[in-house]
């Protein structure tokens, strides 16, 4: 088979990165996987694939006839099998090119999120409706975000399906904190500086943490609009000492198969690969109960679930992690290890995906 990938930007993000290691892996499995980003990108060079720019119009995502007419183009000339959107803009390309321009081949949308949290009015409703409803299938990253868009639009179930996000097998780390620092307990967080990261909240919990482990650190690892905001959070509350921003990094894997525990006190999440990766490099981790984060963190068993909004329990998490004996941290690590090396490796999952194309192919 040959499958057309549709992409937002070439960047090292979440969504991007997860299909530009399924198109590998596709490859590995003797299918052809060719990887169209709409827009390009200032991280362009940070991509780990080679890809093609559509070089579609961004301040006219809307009504980009000329976009879509490119992206008819392409497919009529590479003439894959199955055309796959991954989030952003990517399926109001394919499904508007389709609708005008006439194509045939079947379109399959990777929900990676919660869209109930971002509908915000009736008329965005029926807008993503309609354009659900031209996909051949959607498959959804988690359980809870299948679910979450059944309950939004229950006409969908038929062609909806869980398809996890997976992981490459483990590479060689570096270790990037201070090596003269050996008594601190390191904490670490991975994601973007907005909303939906709760990076406010966090520190709230981080100084109740501070208050009683006067040795922790937290490492906030990423980028993005919010950082100015939550670095003047931290000198207001006299943090500077034990919270440190990394910024971009090329390898965030450093920093989580090296520190002591991952933190994702997140408001939203789908099913953030960042808890499968700590599981994968024998790192504990706690996380609010948001999205799919239940269906690979349990309680004492693979890591540590907190209600959100609970900041005390979320901090005590954090110190029963820190005082526990190491005995029975390694039995939750190791269960955790063994769930993800199991249900969520990306040879596994480009399988899965291989089987919901063929049955789309032979049901057409």
């Amino acid at each position: 088979m040959k499958i057309l990938q549709l992409i937002q930007k070439p960047q090292p993000r979440g969504a991007e990165v997860f299909t530009a290691q399924l198109s590998s892996n596709l490859e590995n499995l003797q299918h052809s996987s060719h990887i169209l980003a709409l827009f390009d990108s200032p991280d362009s060079s940070r991509f780990i694939s080679k890809c093609q720019l559509l070089n579609a119009n961004s301040k006219a995502r809307f009504w980009d006839k000329d976009g879509w007419a490119k992206l008819a183009t392409i497919i009529k000339e590479l003439k894959p099998d199955v055309i796959q959107a991954n989030a952003g803009d990517t399926l109001k390309y394919a499904v508007f090119s389709k609708l005008f321009f006439k194509w045939k081949q079947p379109i399959v949308f990777r929900n990676a999120s919660t869209l109930s949290s971002y509908i915000k009015n009736p008329l965005q409703k029926l807008y993503n409706e309609f354009l659900y409803k031209q996909t051949d299938a959607i498959a959804s990253v988690s359980e809870y975000s299948r679910n979450d868009l059944l309950l939004l639009y229950p006409g969908l179930k038929s062609r909806t399906y869980t398809i996890p996000i997976g992981l490459e097998e483990k590479i060689r780390v570096e270790n990037p904190f201070p090596v003269n620092h050996k008594d601190q307990v390191k904490l670490v967080h991975v994601g973007g500086f907005s909303f939906e990261k709760n990076h406010t909240r966090l520190l709230h919990i981080f100084s109740a943490l501070l208050a009683t482990q006067e040795h922790v650190h937290l490492w906030l690892v990423g980028d993005g609009p919010l950082r100015m905001s939550i670095e003047n959070q931290v000198k207001d509350m006299g943090l500077q000492n034990n919270v440190h921003f990394t910024g971009f990094v090329n390898n965030p894997l450093d920093y989580i198969a090296n520190a002591q525990v991952l933190v994702l006190p997140s408001i939203i999440e789908g099913l953030p690969g960042v808890i499968l990766e700590a599981m994968l490099y024998e790192t504990p981790v706690v996380a609010y109960n948001v999205g799919g984060i239940r269906e690979i963190v349990k309680s004492n068993e693979t890591g540590w679930l907190i209600e959100p909004g609970d900041e005390k329990g979320f901090a005590k998490a954090l110190e029963d992690i820190i005082l526990m004996k190491e005995a029975d941290k390694y039995k939750i690590i190791q269960k955790a290890e063994k769930l993800v090396k199991g249900e969520y490796m990306n040879v596994h999952i480009a399988t899965k995906f291989a089987f919901l194309y063929k049955q789309l192919l032979n049901k057409n």
